[in-house]
């Protein structure tokens, strides 16, 4: 084979996927949150800064395996966790929309055989004979950004983004700007809307693209201009739509593909297939790809068609989309707590290219861990040329067991992040590969030489020293993030140009050290010309005082943001939101915390040794303790506010354990979860015969069923309404 051959594609999907490292994780619970963690802080990524920072395929790996984790222990299910979530983000940059119904993300097939999984499931559901076969609709899976458009009589009403599948970001005036969205449903459509559409209210939903040509030109515009190039279309249509300015957005060349209704019933079509259709008649861009088929033989040749001619198309797609067609059939499956049950995605395995290692370097992250990384020969794959791949940690690379010199194979699972697939070990290949030496982690931070450390059970090594420079740049946007300090236009380019012009280096610079007058005169504009960045190129781009001005006040109002935000800012490892917030409200200041031993720390409720532990080490480094008291002189708050005082909220739920099931349709769970405990009761992921209440909304399962069984009392949306309003559990 070619070194720029494809390697065989289809069928072998999941079998190519590597397990996901088990992290420090050594019991069912922590591995659990610390997979909440890691899709959590995926999403983000992907949903709210258009910058994914794992492949689709890795997402996949850790979603499964937390899914695994629940089935096997029920007890684990919050509803906070992210199988229980639809997946996305609402900025606070757009008013927030809520969605007519709401919109679920679908879930995926890997392979043919979990695709023949799932159709033998769904015919077994709809009682399909050989005489009476059920009808799919395959659909090209258009990589780009959810919107929702809302009409009313006919006429545009809004557009807003899927943002969290209940409420989403209205970008009416973005959208207004993009050509193929109508602004008025056409006659023929209305037509077959109840009372020709007056009255009514229709929200169809599909995706907005931006074209792989338009991509291509609006990178050599951001080149030209010393911008960051956009990674690949999707994030391209995203940063697009989700732009302040309309007229940004309406200088790119982004269009739609309609594919799916919130509620049919006002429309008088009966299938997906009809559907489809509908939409043509009303004005909307509808693929042309879409088809109709009736067994699973059809269903495979439509998938390998579309495999094989997605290079010939002007648009990314991912994969197929399977739905039942029949709108009776889809009602009958109905949706789990994320996904409908009566359609699939088939998601296209990654291409792959061979090339020859080079390297394996160090990166340090913001929190001290070492990356391995792999450095090969440029190739191309999926549109773009790549040259580096992380290795993630050493089991990893043993695992793999990929050695300088080897030919490997590389691949962008989701055509987004460049992976090493291993080595190849044909005939002669293998005894030179087995001859090479094997590679080892650094026993010093290749930063700054302060010792690494790996501690017992962890897969991670990392670098201990908050004075690190090669944490500094991600310690330092950490800081100014909305879950952390909210520090709004502290971004990653501002941050890491100040970092470049030695401006910063830790977190209490931002406060001793910066100024309006010093920010103002950062250059943003210019790009480095040589990679030993010695060199600018472009015309200067100032911050300027106006900016300057609002990142200052920004920066002064943090300093009352408060304890727990102070804690979770400062990055110390395992210390999440939630952590912080818990150490917070323990004790009550910095001093307090940073005085309190190993076992005071794991006496609090819900943090164990292994967090306290790592509490511990961080102020044990002086280098850490001497930010932290810069910090202080500068004025930042370290004690929690109101901390020993009474609640001001009567805590009239105080000792009340609910548990919240189903889909409610006034708060998403982690809403309703969050208004009881402002009222002072506890919120479960697991039914038992401590549990007070159970809230059961739409398609509640399992929960409600133990709830049943157990004589738990059991309580409707309305119930929950009346004890949020008067924040005293219901009478009787």
């Amino acid at each position: 084979m070619a070194d720029d051959e494809r390697m065989p594609l289809f069928g072998t999907g999941r079998a190519r996927d590597h397990a996901s490292d088990q992290g420090g994780a050594t019991t069912p619970a922590a591995r659990a949150a610390e997979l909440n963690r890691i899709l959590s802080r995926a999403a983000y990524a992907y949903y709210a800064l258009d910058a994914p920072e794992m492949t689709d395929a890795q997402f996949d790996r850790y979603l499964v395996e937390l899914k695994a984790i629940e089935a096997e222990h029920p007890e684990l299910v919050s509803p906070d966790s992210y199988t229980q979530n639809v997946g996305g983000y609402v900025s606070d940059q757009f008013e927030p929309v809520r969605h007519a119904r709401r919109m679920y993300s679908i879930d995926d097939a890997m392979d043919l055989d979990e695709l023949d999984e799932w159709l033998d499931r769904t015919d077994e559901a709809l009682g399909v004979t050989p005489d009476h076969p059920a009808a799919y609709t395959c659909e090209l899976k258009i990589d780009g950004l959810g919107i929702a458009l809302t009409y009313r009589d006919g006429q545009l009403l809004r557009a807003a983004t899927r943002g969290d599948g209940t409420t989403g970001e209205n970008v009416t005036a973005n959208a207004l700007t993009i050509r193929d969205i109508p602004r008025t449903i056409a006659r023929a459509g209305l037509a077959k809307i109840q009372d020709g559409g007056l009255g009514q209210r229709v929200e169809v939903r599909g995706e907005v693209y931006m074209p792989k040509a338009s991509f291509v030109r609006l990178n050599e515009q951001n080149d030209a201009a010393g911008r960051q190039p956009f990674a690949n279309p999707r994030n391209a249509a995203a940063g697009s739509l989700r732009q302040k300015d309309a007229a940004v957005t309406g200088a790119r060349d982004l269009r739609t593909f309609i594919y799916a209704v919130a509620d049919s019933r006002p429309i008088a079509v009966g299938t997906q297939h009809d559907f489809l259709a509908w939409l043509k008649d009303c004005g909307f861009s509808v693929n042309p790809h879409a088809r109709r088929v009736e067994s699973s033989t059809e269903v495979h040749k439509y998938c390998a068609n579309a495999l094989a001619h997605r290079e010939d198309l002007d648009y990314d797609i991912d994969g197929v989309v399977v739905k039942v067609d029949s709108f009776v059939g889809q009602g009958e499956l109905g949706f789990t707590a994320r996904a409908p049950r009566w359609s699939i995605a088939f998601k296209f395995p990654p291409e792959e290219r061979r090339t020859v290692l080079r390297a394996i370097r160090v990166q340090v992250g913001r929190t001290g861990v070492l990356t391995p990384v792999a450095e090969f020969d440029p190739v191309t794959v999926a549109g773009s040329t790549i040259a580096r791949a992380t290795l993630h940690n050493i089991d990893e690379v043993r695992r793999k067991d990929v050695r300088v010199g080897d030919t490997i194979v590389v691949h962008k699972a989701g055509d987004v992040i460049p992976e090493v697939v291993g080595p190849i070990l044909e005939g002669a290949m293998r005894g030179a590969h087995e001859a090479r030496p094997l590679w080892d982690m650094p026993t010093t931070c290749p930063a700054c030489g302060s010792p690494v450390v790996r501690d017992e059970g962890e897969v991670a090594f990392r670098c201990v020293s908050i004075d690190c420079p090669a944490q500094a740049t991600e310690r330092l946007i950490h800081w100014g993030s909305r879950g952390a300090m909210d520090i709004d236009g502290l971004g990653v380019e501002l941050v890491g140009r100040m970092v470049e012009q030695g401006l910063l280096s830790d977190v209490a610079d931002y406060y001793d050290r910066l100024d309006a007058d010093t920010l103002a005169a950062v250059d943003t504009g210019r790009s480095y010309e040589t990679s030993t960045r010695d060199h600018l190129k472009g015309d200067p781009i100032f911050v300027g005082r106006t900016i300057a001005a609002k990142v200052m006040d920004q920066i002064e109002a943090s300093k009352r943001a408060g304890l727990a935000r102070v804690l979770f800012g400062l990055g110390i490892r395992h210390v999440g939101s939630n952590v912080a917030a818990l150490l917070s409200s323990h004790f009550g200041s910095m001093r307090a915390l940073a005085m309190a031993s190993a076992e005071d720390i794991a006496c609090v409720e819900g943090i164990g040794p292994k967090i306290a532990a790592t509490v511990v080490e961080f102020f044990s480094i002086p280098e850490n303790v001497a930010v932290i008291e810069r910090l202080r002189a500068a004025g930042v708050s370290l004690e929690q506010e109101g901390f020993g005082e009474e609640p001001e909220r009567p805590q009239g739920l105080a000792g009340l354990t609910f548990v919240l099931t189903g889909t409610l349709e006034k708060y998403s769970r982690s809403e309703a979860g969050a208004r009881l405990r402002e009222h002072g009761a506890k919120v479960s992921g697991s039914v038992s015969q401590r549990t007070s209440y159970v809230v059961a909304g739409a398609n509640a399962g399992s929960k409600l069923a133990k709830a049943q069984r157990l004589g738990v009392p059991v309580l409707d949306e309305g119930a929950l309404d009346a004890i949020l309003a008067s924040g005293m559990p219901p009478e009787g």
